[in-house]
């Protein structure tokens, strides 16, 4: 069964939910050379004298001010590099709550001096929408094995390649932003199984909303990428029905796994640090199976930052794409709410899940789960004043609705990494 799935057992309702539609990615300059359609609405209200995007300062970086941090550092072994510094680390361990928290941090305001500090890092919890970088990751990897030598053939394949959502996208509540150009209407929907959008702006909704249904569609062409090759930008809706309608479902299952979870091996994060099992909706089980179950650490998810901002993701142009889309350009909550990084540049992802058990009256909420309650953030602050750092949280914290523990231990790691010399 998918893990986004509901469950109704006997006394036992099983809920799972992940971020909402609250917050957009990338470079709000973007659109010429992405043709992310919701992108040139934030262009044109940007530049409307009598429009306020009330965005952060830290939201208002073009993309050539978007910087991988590491690529000096980009010989080095990850694990080389995530050495904890004990000073450093006894500092961290004051402002962690007790419980259920996991955590690790990086301070890479130095690249030649950097502080590393763990706590529980290696505690397996759910990912949740974390897990949608593995599939982001997956995308990018086929495209460099079908264009090994072009950047600019792949990108162009992610503006110019339009695919249908089909069934994988459903069932989600989860909205899309979608902006009519020339009409200038702009709507927030739930997807359809009709919609029609590039590689591009599929990529943006699964990053920039957490749309479960995008990161089917999303997988879905990393799949069909691996099974078709160079043969995969000239596929027809005939052709594609005819593979899932024809291959054994294990076949296609083993291959949807492979494609995922291989480039978190190459780049050195096992199977019990990160893992994806299972598509996020029901939709996908048609064609695909679950297999093998999901799971993440915090260990995993900041090797995964590490090897992105080295430019080791796959390539350089790969990783410094990745991060763009990972750039938050819109309102902020849980971990990446903290006023004190609100004139951070911030490039983020989080998710949560959640399962109540409410037989003989017992408390339970929306994220406030009482069998369990995840709540993941990944996120990467770059300073105006120069300080940069990495942090990947991982919690369970049960009956509580842990987005103001987040937001309040952002601060007060914030505060800890402010006050170390540069």
């Amino acid at each position: 069964m998918n893990i986004f799935s509901k469950i109704t057992l006997t006394f036992l309702v099983i809920t799972t939910s992940v971020i909402a539609g609250l917050y957009a990615y990338y470079p709000i300059d973007g659109y010429s050379s992405t043709k992310i359609a919701r992108l040139a609405r934030l262009e044109k209200i940007e530049k409307d004298s009598t429009q306020t995007l009330k965005l952060p300062k830290g939201a208002l970086l073009p993309l050539n001010c978007i910087e991988l941090q590491l690529t000096e550092r980009k010989e080095d072994s990850v694990n080389a590099i995530l050495i904890e510094d004990k000073a450093f680390a006894e500092k961290l361990k004051k402002v962690i709550p007790s419980g259920n928290y996991s955590l690790t941090i990086l301070d890479m305001t130095n690249p030649k001096e950097l502080k590393y500090a763990e706590h529980k890092e290696s505690i397996g919890y759910q990912p949740g929408s974390v897990g949608k970088l593995a599939v982001v990751t997956a995308l990018f990897k086929q495209m460099q094995n079908i264009c090994p030598e072009s950047w600019d053939a792949r990108t162009a394949l992610l503006k110019n390649k339009i695919v249908k959502a089909g069934e994988w996208a459903i069932y989600d509540h989860h909205t899309i932003p979608v902006y009519d150009i020339e009409e200038d209407k702009f709507v927030k929907r739930k997807v359809r199984t009709d919609d029609e959008f590039s590689l591009y702006e599929w990529l943006d909704h699964t990053v920039s909303v957490s749309n479960n249904g995008a990161t089917n569609v999303v997988w879905r062409e990393a799949l069909l990428m691996a099974a078709f090759k160079d043969q995969y930008e000239y596929l027809t809706p005939d052709q594609e029905d005819a593979y899932f309608k024809e291959t054994p479902k294990k076949e296609l299952t083993l291959l949807a796994n492979k494609i995922v979870n291989e480039p978190l091996r190459d780049i050195g994060i096992s199977k019990d640090e990160w893992r994806l099992g299972s598509f996020f909706t029901s939709g996908a089980n048609k064609f695909v199976d679950d297999i093998g179950g999901s799971i993440g650490t915090p260990l995993g998810l900041m090797k995964y930052l590490v090897t992105l901002e080295q430019g080791n993701l796959i390539d350089e142009n790969s990783s410094l794409e990745i991060k763009r889309l990972l750039y938050l350009t819109d309102r902020r909550i849980r971990y990446a709410y903290s006023p004190k990084i609100r004139d951070a540049a911030v490039y983020f992802k989080s998710g949560s899940l959640y399962s109540c058990d409410r037989s003989n009256g017992k408390t339970c909420g929306e994220y406030a789960g009482n069998v369990y309650n995840y709540m993941n953030s990944v996120a990467i602050v770059e300073h105006p004043n120069g300080k940069k750092y990495m942090v990947c949280l991982m919690t369970n914290v049960l009956r509580k609705n842990s987005a103001y523990d987040h937001m309040t231990l952002a601060s007060k790691i914030d505060e800890v990494i402010n006050s170390e010399e540069i």
